[in-house]
């Protein structure tokens, strides 16, 4: 199993005996020994390359534990005139597709099941970070440095032919009833609306540039990640592209106001670069996408040591 938080024995008031409990950091793998307790498993931490067997807290326990609702913050329940408690009933809430990332929102990730396995190519490389960042620049970088290697998918959209405008060059075009049928058939990674018309990312053509032997480039939103990361045909490497700080991001929103790029950025990339107050909101935004899709990444990068990351996903 990985484990995706972190666990301190010596703080834990729940654990019998402090001394028996194993510590882990978040991303260590754990083999797991015994489970028959359903409050405590044991387990060997094999990244901490120690032969020592210890007691972990079980998925049941931590999600216990992490939901908990302290007495004087439950507003479910509710006290009466005379300190009588009323107990108000809950509504049973069904799950819902079309509405999962509510449920995402409230999904508890603990642990995660991995396997040993030999090395491989990833089949994508995925380009996660806020608006602003640079992940348009390192993905132009890598497709420019081996068009034979790393390859983009063409997005489709419902928007109507324009003169001179080919099919397959900068878009793929659809009828919009027959766009929308395949957005309810999940046939699209990701998808929007700019202006009336749909634009989205089908799957079939990220499978076409794999297909085609090249290592498929995405700068998607992060609520596709949970797609890319359960599915064996894309395999992907997903790297994070941290801002640098306040003034090297002023020089990154500098330079496009100088050469004019965010003129050039498709409905759903336009960042914002027009006020300087926004600045410090990127930053702000990335400490919160961080803390939201560590468990998926594979790489952390800063986005001015751009070179070292296109080394990097070279290796990949």
């Amino acid at each position: 199993m990985r484990a995706l938080f972190t666990y301190n024995p010596s703080e834990d008031s729940l654990l019998p005996c402090r001394d028996i409990g194993l510590p882990f950091k978040s991303g260590d793998i754990l083999q797991i020994i015994n489970v028959k307790d359903p409050n405590w498993w044991q387990a060997k931490n094999i990244t901490a390359e120690s032969d020592k067997i210890g007691l972990i807290p079980s998925q049941e326990l931590e999600e216990r534990r992490k939901a908990f609702v302290a007495p004087e913050a439950d507003y479910v329940h509710k006290i009466g005139i005379c300190g009588t408690r009323i107990s108000k009933r809950k509504r049973k809430t069904m799950y819902r597709s079309v509405a999962n990332c509510e449920f995402d929102k409230a999904e508890l990730l603990l642990y995660e099941e991995v396997t040993r396995m030999p090395p491989f190519r990833r089949k994508t490389l995925v380009l996660i970070g806020v608006s602003g960042v640079g992940r348009r620049t390192l993905k132009n970088r890598l497709i420019n440095s081996d068009v034979d290697k790393f390859g983009a998918v063409i997005p489709h959209t419902s928007r109507p032919k324009r003169a001179l405008e080919e099919n397959g060059s900068s878009y793929w075009f659809m009828d919009c009833e027959e766009m929308e049928e395949a957005v309810r058939n999940n046939e699209f990674l990701e998808y929007g609306e700019h202006n009336g018309n749909l634009y989205g990312t089908h799957l079939q053509s990220i499978k076409d540039v794999i297909n085609s032997g090249r290592m498929c480039i995405l700068d998607c939103a992060p609520n596709a990640l949970k797609i890319l990361h359960n599915s064996q045909e894309l395999m992907p490497f997903v790297i994070f592209v941290a801002a640098p700080g306040m003034e090297q991001l002023k020089t990154i929103y500098a330079d496009r106001r100088a050469t004019g790029s965010n003129r050039n950025l498709s409905f759903d990339r336009q960042s914002s670069i027009r006020f300087s107050s926004r600045r410090a909101r990127t930053l702000e935004s990335l400490a919160s996408l961080y803390e939201v899709m560590c468990p998926d990444l594979s790489l952390i990068t800063v986005s001015y040591k751009l070179c070292s990351t296109q080394s990097s996903a070279w290796r990949t």
